[in-house]
């Protein structure tokens, strides 16, 4: 009992408050524009800090800089390079690479949705967009930027100079108006339009019978179990658990929460991802390991590899190959359909 006792008070005290309800099908009623269904709903936009209001001129920078390779320390590298909208704003790898190529240990996160996220980063390491913008720039791994001198060229190319004085009047280039820019278009980068997000609006048609009978398995706490830790609406309890993954079992294994929080439970836990936009953005888990999502489900069926230190709430699953092919059948309904990006044009270097 004092166990039991000790284990939820760690809950209440060092997890996000939406990691404490699970929510299961008991809670929904599987019927297109229910009531019971509106939570999955997400506002039209995402939450903006005070000092940080989403403006066109904004929005604009933040997609030219998120796009330019010279924010990197050998300008071949830019945000895109990892987060590309051609892979669902991923990067189709397993794990990412980054200077010179290194093969990084942790894959690279979708973009989509970040904005809806209350922390940020496999590990949580980053409280909110603005905090985590600048943290690939200044990593000698990933693009090793000297900041300083990065500054220097956009205060002096007349163009982004401009742009800057325009969007930040009161900054003009700084570090601080640069991670701002980045965040604003982060922002922008978002799925709720699918055809489940149709259904939870009222449309009868969007989802067929076997992707609802795939939600139902999704919900149901004795079957797929997923909505533990994909909440709603953006199917994330935005916490951390260790899934018993393989490479947990390696030499010197990845401690993910761990390196943030020093706590047993965190020991090799990793950030719940969104499962929105979920079928562009394979390979899937923070290691990559999964290459499509039957894997995925198979995982989970496994009951997880490594057992040392798995989350509490994490329990094989119970599928029938039927309820298997209907889970993957709902998850595909979470992309929302893709419309032609434009890429900007980059100020020129004089």
């Amino acid at each position: 009992m004092k166990l039991k006792h000790a284990f939820l008070l760690f809950i209440l005290v060092f997890l996000p408050i939406e990691t404490i309800s699970a929510q299961t099908e008991n809670e929904f009623i599987l019927e297109a524009g229910h009531e019971s269904l509106q939570v999955w709903l997400l506002p039209k936009t995402p939450e903006s800090p005070a000092d940080n209001q989403p403006n066109a001129e904004r929005i604009e920078l933040g997609k030219k800089l998120f796009f330019d390779p010279r924010l990197s320390g050998a300008k071949n590298m830019s945000c895109a390079t990892c987060h590309n909208p051609v892979f669902g704003w991923s990067d189709g790898l397993p794990t990412a690479l980054g200077n010179k190529s290194m093969v990084l240990g942790r894959a690279s996160p979708t973009v989509v949705n970040t904005g809806y996220n209350s922390i940020q980063m496999w590990d949580g390491r980053k409280a909110t967009l603005e905090d985590q913008a600048l943290g690939p720039m200044k990593a000698h791994e990933e693009m090793n930027m000297d900041l300083d001198a990065l500054i220097k060229f956009m205060s002096a190319n007349e163009e982004y100079s401009a742009h800057f004085k325009r969007a930040y009047p009161d900054t003009g280039v700084s570090e601080a108006s640069i991670a701002k820019a980045i965040a604003a278009f982060e922002r922008t980068i978002i799925s709720r339009t699918s055809p489940f997000d149709k259904w939870v609006a009222g449309d009868e048609s969007a989802l067929s019978p076997q992707q609802i009978n795939g939600f139902k398995v999704f919900l149901d706490p004795e079957k797929g179990n997923c909505s533990v830790c994909h909440q709603a609406p953006n199917f994330t309890d935005n916490g951390f658990h260790n899934l018993g993954l393989a490479s947990y079992g390696k030499e010197n294994p990845d401690m993910g929460r761990y390196t943030q929080r020093p706590l047993r439970l965190m020991k090799g836990a990793f950030k719940t991802p969104t499962m929105r936009d979920i079928a562009l953005t394979a390979p899937y888990f923070h290691d990559g390991s999964a290459a499509n999502l039957r894997e995925v489900v198979e995982h989970y069926q496994s009951g997880g590899v490594i057992k040392t230190n798995i989350a509490p709430n994490f329990t094989a699953a119970k599928l029938s190959d039927q309820e298997v092919d209907d889970l993957i059948a709902f998850m595909q309904a979470l992309s929302s359909p893709q419309a032609p990006f434009t890429l900007p044009i980059l100020p020129l270097e004089h």
